[in-house]
């Protein structure tokens, strides 16, 4: 940990427990073990720190601490490292003047990297005031499969693009430092660092600033279930034993069947703190406005493997650990999202969504069966069914870990126009009920590339040409219309919403004393014919801006396959 003291010294403290000596090393002293460096043990007895002077201002200084003269590790507080192995490919157009690995260093491995007299970021909007969390409408991207440039600052080009498509929120896959360079970020090695792949730290703070300009919330997905070796804990500890038989911050083995990596044990006072300063680092410093914590059901430490089902069922000591995490960022902030991957047992969620998280409704598989004419009920997208008292709910018909719609349809239906058109069908309906929602980058235009394209987590063509596709364009105008309707007309925040049926033919009514909506979406694979759900009167077709004039005895409508309508009370306008 680093506490610049003035512009010609720092003091550098680092958690140790059951170590006996810490040396700093580093570009300072020439990487030798000397007695001046050896750090000093702080009361608490665990704690070693030592303060370095005459230190030149803004120079870069590598630098690594020597554990009882035998493990060289970074910095785990570190904001940025020097990689012997990755720092080669990144370019100088993403990050200018990366300085070189240090030659000199006989102890190999990532060192850490200090700098006094830095200039900090001059934020320009200092007063962003967040949507409300029930309002959320968040954008997941990756930022390597995003922009061909892989850059931080060039996701800033794209803002026009969500403002038109309405999202007020997007959520970063992992930009933590991560082992090498092309990655989905969920092998975390330095969790105070931006990963120098995408660029520099201010390129990410500018990126956070421009959104907050824009009035555009940032969620960070982050990784505390796991880490990769490189983590300079698991470097230091990964022979320990210490004797009570304790590892300070991870488990000997994986309690659950879904871990990768390294498994931290949650129940650790030492896990704890780490993460509990993270979380007020990112939130201070880079201004964000809330997490994504990656497979909280990992935080446990109820032995379930290799049973995935009692890994999923209720777990107290679990939710207690959740419960801490959420109250002790709650000191930090009293506002940002806490949106969980948790995917549980439904009373433990309904507990924790009661708490105040927010958590992921996992509703891919239902909406593929919908699309391939395949009956499933989507009742789980409402909190109310759930059983929850808020709609602290964030339904998904696709996020980065499942299979993409498009692609997954158009193996059944052949046809990849059928398809897309279904997906308007299914977006009409999806964001028609009440909550916050997210959909993973580009299925606002039905990406149709599969997710194991170039294995799972390989690189993905990016595929901006297929809005120049009438048919994608039409899809990508049902979110937008949708998402403006969601924003602007009350009724589809306040509304009374009523589930009217669950054949393939779905139908739901939202009443309010401002407007009345009815929704009608055919996912049979042929023309039916089936009673309406529209009350005898005047009725608005909003997509096809027409009016409808329902009698008593007239009441039945011809949908073809794949059609759907939103109608409503009195005329709205088109967003556009």
């Amino acid at each position: 940990m680093i506490e610049y003291l003035n512009h010609n010294s720092v003091k550098l403290r680092f958690k140790a427990p059951y170590k006996k000596t810490v040396h700093l090393v580093g570009e300072f002293n020439n990487w030798q073990v000397l007695a001046d460096y050896e750090m000093q043990k702080e009361a608490d007895g665990e704690t070693f720190s030592i303060i370095i002077e005459y230190l030149e201002p803004k120079r870069e200084y590598a630098y690594q601490f020597l554990i009882d003269k035998k493990i060289a590790v970074a910095d785990p507080y570190t904001e940025k490292i020097l990689d012997p192995q990755f720092d080669s490919q990144i370019s100088e157009n993403t990050y200018p003047n990366l300085r070189k690995y240090p030659a000199g260093n006989p102890f190999k491995g990532s060192v850490s990297v200090l700098q006094t007299a830095q200039v900090p970021y001059e934020w320009q909007c200092r007063h962003f005031i967040a949507p409300a969390k029930e309002e959320l409408v968040i954008y997941e991207l990756l930022i390597r499969d995003f922009v061909e440039s892989r850059k931080y600052r060039d996701i800033v080009s794209f803002i026009p693009y969500f403002k038109k498509l309405g999202i007020n929120a997007i959520e970063l896959l992992p930009v933590q430092e991560f082992t090498a360079n092309d990655s989905w970020g969920y092998n975390p090695t330095f969790y105070f660092a931006a990963d120098k792949a995408y660029g520099t730290k201010d390129d990410l703070k500018y990126l956070i600033d421009k959104c907050h300009e824009n009035g555009i919330a940032v969620i960070l997905d982050v990784v505390f279930n796991h880490a990769d070796k490189k983590f300079s804990y698991y470097k230091a500890y990964k022979e320990h034993k210490s004797s009570d038989g304790e590892h300070p911050f991870f488990n000997e083995k994986a309690t659950h069947p879904y871990s990768v990596f390294f498994d931290f044990n949650h129940e650790s006072i030492y896990t704890q703190t780490f993460f509990d300063d993270v979380c007020s680092f990112w939130l201070n410093e880079y201004k964000i406005d809330g997490f994504r914590f990656d497979l909280t059901k990992g935080f446990t430490q109820v032995q379930s493997y290799p049973d995935v089902l009692k890994w999923s069922s209720y777990d107290a000591s679990r939710v207690k650990l959740l419960k801490r995490l959420y109250d002790k960022i709650r000191q930090y902030n009293q506002n940002c999202y806490l949106i969980l991957e948790h995917l549980a047992a439904n009373d433990e969620e309904t507990e924790l969504a009661d708490y105040g998280f927010l958590l992921w409704g996992h509703l891919n598989h239902q909406f593929r069966n919908l699309l391939k004419g395949k009956n499933d009920s989507i009742s789980w997208l409402s909190h109310k069914t759930r059983g929850w008292q808020h709609p602290h709910l964030i339904g998904y018909m696709e996020s980065h870990d499942e299979e993409r719609l498009i692609y997954d349809a158009k193996q059944k239906l052949k046809d990849v126009s059928i398809a897309l058109a279904r997906a308007r069908a299914a977006a009409v309906l999806f964001f028609a009920y009440p909550g916050p929602k997210m959909f993973w980058q580009f299925g606002e235009f039905g990406y149709d590339i599969s997710i194991d394209y170039n294995s799972r987590t390989g690189i993905k063509p990016i595929k901006w040409d297929y809005l120049k596709d009438t048919e994608r364009q039409a899809l990508f105008e049902v979110y937008a219309q949708m998402i403006h309707l969601r924003k602007n007309i009350v009724a589809f925040r306040e509304g009374e919403f009523i589930e009217v049926s669950e054949s393939l033919v779905k139908k739901i009514n939202i009443n309010h004393r401002e407007l009345c909506v009815r929704i009608m979406a055919n996912f049979n694979l042929k023309e039916v014919e089936v009673k309406s759900n529209l009350e005898a009167g005047e009725w608005y077709d909003f997509f096809n801006e027409t009016t409808w004039h329902i009698s008593e005895k007239n009441k039945r409508i011809k949908l073809k396959a794949g059609e759907y309508y939103l109608f409503t009370s009195t005329r709205v306008e088109k967003y556009f």
